[in-house]
């Protein structure tokens, strides 16, 4: 899988992007943006000098990986000679699917077709191609480039071969691949939304502040970030996205998102992308934290 295409050039597309082309790999990044694809770009190449500043890659390292990117905003040329094609498109259903049957109507017959999604079925974006069985999922935590961890979902048809090979492929990128079933939100966010939208109740109830609950979790449960924290870096619509994956597919009460996260979500304070969410963030800035600005509402 020499050729990879990477479908989305926002926070995750980058980032996997970076991880595929630092590995050796043609790398060609498709946006429907050439603003979002130079954005990118920029993003990757600030990332690269971080690890070179840290002596974890050479300064030749950064440039070979720099030079095996190119940019499309052309989705049919842009994977039609993909070996692999990894979609890290906006968490929206129909979205995908109609990017998936783009993805199959272009791409060579024994091309892999991969989803960075966190929650939605991989059975049910397969079934929108004619290759069900070469469909699967590649889950990248944020960020791309540090974290170790990759969920290889497989589908209902998605085959022995397909998966053996994926997983085999994340860690010649130096991840630590864990194989899972397709069921909503997989093994990651089943069990981290509920976390969260349990934050965001705890804080409307009055029973503790934002930095109250996440400096708990954090101390107490020996979490790098706080869940109040995680969720504006994750992005409050992403979050709500998922635990209506959640409940939609389970059809339980216990994954209703909190009222107060689908209020901010419409208010449009989406977290550290909007400069806005439980905490407020510098311009420009996912990482400096200014001051929580919560006010109940």
């Amino acid at each position: 899988m020499k050729k990879v295409s990477v479908i989305g050039a926002g926070t995750m597309g980058n980032g996997i992007a970076h991880v595929f082309a630092q590995a050796g790999h043609e790398v060609t990044l498709i946006d429907i943006s050439e603003k979002g694809l130079e954005k990118a770009l920029q993003t990757i190449e600030k990332n690269l000098d971080r690890m070179v500043a840290k002596e974890k890659i050479s300064n030749e390292e950064k440039t070979a990986a720099l030079k095996r990117i190119s940019t499309s905003t052309d989705l049919k040329s842009g994977v039609s000679k993909a070996d692999l094609i990894v979609e890290a498109a906006t968490e929206n259903v129909d979205l995908k699917l109609g990017i998936f049957r783009l993805m199959d109507e272009a791409s060579p017959a024994s091309c892999i077709l991969a989803t960075n999604t966190s929650s939605i079925s991989i059975t049910r974006m397969a079934a929108a191609t004619s290759r069900p069985d070469k469909v699967i999922g590649m889950h990248f935590m944020n960020p791309v480039p540090m974290m170790k961890l990759i969920e290889v979902i497989r589908g209902y048809a998605t085959s022995d071969e397909v998966t053996a090979s994926v997983m085999s492929l994340s860690r010649k990128l130096g991840k630590d691949p864990v194989e899972v079933n397709d069921y909503p939100g997989f093994v990651a966010n089943r069990i981290l939304m509920p976390m969260i939208n349990e934050a965001i109740l705890t804080l409307h109830e009055g029973v503790a502040g934002v930095e109250e609950i996440d400096t708990v979790m954090k101390l107490g449960m020996a979490h790098p970030m706080g869940p109040l924290q995680l969720a504006d870096f994750i992005g409050l619509d992403v979050c709500l996205s998922i635990l209506r994956v959640l409940q939609d597919g389970f059809g339980q009460p216990k994954y209703a998102p909190a009222a107060l996260l689908i209020n901010m979500v419409m208010a449009g304070k989406l977290g550290a992308k909007s400069g806005e969410g439980f905490y407020s963030y510098t311009p420009g800035s996912k990482d400096a934290v200014v001051a929580p600005t919560f006010r109940k509402k």
